[in-house]
């Protein structure tokens, strides 16, 4: 008889939803194994005095590496550029709404100087593009907190796919067109890692795999990659296309919140060779 897969995640009523929806479409079965993360550890913390990228999965990830468990679920916007050595992405489930959501207000009913709160550099900077009078707090915490506290500000920036996946797209008064308001890497997709020489726990999570979503976020992470995977920059990149043939990126870049956004778009067969291009082009663009 087949063991269960030990799945490997965070304690976080989302992170539960992710797991268990990994575990559903498994062959054989599959068991959670909640751990512990920094950014979990520490949430009246900024991200970025924390760590930024990476707070959410480090642990989750050593719990795979040291055995306790056979797989770890992650949502893939919190997996830094560069997979760890003895890991491997395994599988990238199909992509939920990759757009960021407004929750209160849509952005034009935010009164001239509104706050609106978020902790994400990104979500600042491309909002402060499009509107400069705002102002901006810090938000951190799961889904509930954050939408507990949504009243004492003019709006909260949110993931539809959080919302949606938790039965909570009612709270969506506005969702964020991407070809302005960029997702940021990986937003909206499920990654599943596993320990590179564990064949047989790979051939299980093959079955997870959509391919149309794996080249997107593909493009995606090595434009992040080529930037530095640890970039703590506001920067933002979304794929679009099948499971072959062309995809279009594309991404920005912004030196600080309060500066700039940079832009650029392009296409290609190769996503990996798009996804460092378009970084290029984009750091050229910012040195200029």
């Amino acid at each position: 008889m087949t063991a269960p897969v030990r799945l490997a995640t965070r304690g976080s009523e989302l992170a539960r939803w992710q797991a268990a929806w990994v575990a559903s479409r498994i062959a054989g079965g599959a068991t959670l194994v909640i751990v512990s993360t920094a950014g979990d550890q520490r949430a009246d913390v900024p991200l970025s005095a924390i760590g930024g990228q990476g707070v959410f999965v480090k642990e989750v990830q050593e719990a795979v590496l040291s055995g306790a468990a056979d797989a770890a679920v992650h949502s893939a916007k919190d997996l830094p550029a560069v997979t760890p050595p003895g890991l491997c992405l395994a599988a990238v489930g199909e992509r939920e709404d990759p757009r960021d959501a407004l929750v209160g207000a849509p952005l034009a009913a935010i009164p001239e100087g509104g706050v609106v709160a978020t902790g994400s550099a990104r979500r600042r900077a491309l909002l402060a593009s499009r509107r400069p009078d705002l102002s901006f707090a810090e938000l951190r915490g799961n889904i509930a907190t954050r939408l507990e506290k949504a009243a004492a500000f003019d709006a909260v920036v949110m993931a539809c796919a959080a919302l949606r996946r938790l039965g909570l797209g009612d709270r969506i008064a506005e969702a964020l067109d991407p070809s302005w308001f960029v997702p940021q890497v990986g937003q909206g997709a499920i990654a599943v890692e596993c320990r590179a020489d564990d064949a047989a726990t790979r051939e299980r999570l093959a079955a997870l795999d959509d391919p149309a979503t794996r080249r997107a976020v593909t493009a995606e992470r090595l434009f992040l990659a080529t930037l530095g995977g640890g970039c703590t920059l506001p920067v933002g990149a979304f794929a679009t296309g099948g499971a072959s043939g062309p995809l279009v990126l594309t991404a920005v870049l912004a030196r600080a919140e309060s500066g700039p956004v940079f832009r650029h778009t392009a296409s290609g067969d190769d996503p990996v060779a798009l996804g460092a291009s378009v970084a290029s082009a984009l750091l050229a663009a910012a040195d200029a």
